[in-house]
């Protein structure tokens, strides 16, 4: 059995193993952390799968009392209470950091999670925060991506930014992946909420890389269905090649296959002979059964 759990509206899910218990949709449950156990919602009710969807994944610590949500709704007071307090005093000490997050944790423990472009000197800070809060304050600094996951938001596509819904792990995107997928390289086109490039540039580039290894390239002159020409661009999602034909000079989408040149010369070339030597084999044979 397999069920999915939030912490926050709309935000990631995460799989456990609902061992004895069966949370429903909008059920709270108590998840395991390392510092103890976190309410959290269920978002998807419990599944039957198999013994392989299962394996290696936490089993939740059970329902959520009314004492255990009255604490998470406290928590989750105190940490919008907390947010706006580091916020107001980094701007009276003209740091140029943001606060993004804060976590509550047991023993009056408060981490604040900020990003920053440089490193920054926040001693200062950290004494006011202790005072205003009273609590012990840590300070953590997050990259842009990991900022950008944990405030959330909308990518270009029109959709959840993929590092805060089911991206994991962030794999390094350079700028040849867009280079190699003809992408306009214009920084407002291609960086996310974070500023960084986009994350979703990796996910087709294996399939422009694989195109190009069999495609001929730009400039090529190839021989398509429609007539001789030269190729003036790829289109990878149809698995096309763009050519402009000699004659007219009218541009024609062919599929790879039909254009491939190295492969039309070897069977202009060869294909003839293997005819022949498989024609001249038929005889040879028929000779041979009538001698004996």
């Amino acid at each position: 059995m397999v069920c999915a759990v939030s912490f926050e509206r709309h935000g990631r899910l995460y799989y456990f193993d609902p061992g004895p218990h069966q949370p429903k949709v909008g059920d709270k449950v108590l998840v395991p952390t390392e510092e103890g156990p976190e309410v959290a919602e269920c978002v998807w009710a419990s599944q039957r799968v198999g013994d392989e969807g299962v394996a290696g994944l936490t089993t939740l610590a059970g329902l959520a009392s009314s004492a255990e949500i009255e604490r998470d709704a406290a928590n989750r007071h105190r940490r919008a209470q907390a947010k706006v307090a580091a916020r107001r005093l980094i701007r009276e000490h003209d740091l140029p950091m943001k606060a993004v997050a804060v976590d509550v944790l047991p023993g009056e423990r408060v981490t604040v999670y900020f990003s920053a472009e440089t490193r920054i000197d926040f001693r200062a800070l950290v004494r006011d925060l202790c005072r205003t809060l009273s609590a012990r304050v840590e300070l953590r600094q997050l990259t842009a991506r990991d900022a950008a996951r944990v405030q959330g938001g909308i990518g270009p596509c029109g959709r959840e930014l993929c590092c805060s819904t089911f991206l994991k792990d962030f794999e390094p995107v350079s700028i040849r992946m867009a280079k190699d997928q003809d992408v306009p390289l214009n920084p407002l086109k291609i960086s996310g909420a974070c500023g960084r490039l986009l994350c979703c540039l990796k996910y087709e580039h294996p399939l422009y890389q694989d195109f190009k290894a069999d495609a001929p390239p730009v400039g090529s002159v190839v021989d398509s269905p429609e007539g001789p020409g030269r190729v003036v661009g790829h289109d990878v999602p149809r698995e096309q090649v763009v050519v402009r034909l000699r004659d007219g000079g009218r541009r024609c989408g062919c599929s790879k296959a039909s254009v491939c040149a190295p492969r039309r010369d070897h069977d202009s070339t060869h294909g003839d002979e293997a005819a022949q030597s498989a024609k001249g084999l038929r005889p040879a044979a028929t000779n041979s059964g009538g001698t004996v």
